[in-house]
């Protein structure tokens, strides 16, 4: 699902523009204290994948729906519509142009605890990260910076991640793996605590839709 599951394990600061007070691990303690003081949101976001396969850069666009304990939708927007859906252990994929829909099952020690389990409030980034103040470009004197370097080595070499100040809620994350390449997200018109229904995760698809038992996610 084309690094979704890494993307969201994503916050942020950066000393440069932090008052006196603030250091990356109070910082990001606030981060986690409001997503624990939310039940939902909802927020547009853009997606850059740079690569070193690829001239051109690709964006995406779309919207992401959040429903505590275990909801998520991921809808893209442009330039291909598809959608990803991610409840109770079902993960997920729908292709309109394709008229397919890929399910997927996935543990929930696999997902939901870097997932889902960041976005509840109950995993704490402190314990998988060394957090850095790490200022990059397009900052301002509201948003705060952080570096995230993972304590064991997976898919990702490090995070850099932006949260504005006033609402503690992320703002941009950009993840760089360990060939050179990188995505990055911005967020936007947040919302928090939508009402939400359950039915906005699930996928309504056409009687003729093709089902795929899928044993692995999905990359786009």
């Amino acid at each position: 699902m084309k690094k979704i599951g890494s993307l969201l394990a994503i916050l942020a600061v950066s000393a440069a523009f932090l008052p006196a007070q603030q250091t990356p691990r109070t910082t990001i303690a606030r981060l986690e204290k409001m997503l624990q003081s939310l039940d939902s949101f909802q927020t547009d976001f853009e997606q850059t994948q740079f690569s070193t396969s690829l001239s051109t850069p690709l964006k995406q666009k779309g919207k992401l729906y959040f429903k505590k304990p275990d909801m998520m939708r991921w809808e893209y927007e442009a330039p291909e519509p598809s959608i990803y859906v991610y409840k109770e252990g079902l993960f997920l994929s729908y292709f309109p142009e394709d008229n397919q829909l890929w399910r997927q099952k996935i543990p929930p020690e696999q997902y939901e605890n870097e997932i889902l389990g960041f976005l509840a409030g109950k995993a704490r980034l402190a314990e998988k990260y060394i957090i850095e103040p790490s200022p990059f470009p397009g900052g301002d004197k509201n948003s705060a910076q952080l570096k995230l370097i993972p304590k064991e080595e997976g898919e990702n070499a490090y995070i850099l991640l932006e949260i504005d100040q006033k609402s503690w809620m992320i703002r941009r994350a950009i993840l760089f793996d360990w060939t050179g390449n990188k995505i990055e997200y911005g967020f936007g018109r947040i919302k928090t605590n939508p009402r939400l229904s359950k039915d906005l995760f699930e996928i309504k698809v056409p009687p003729d839709c093709e089902i795929i038992e899928d044993e692995g996610p999905r990359k786009k």
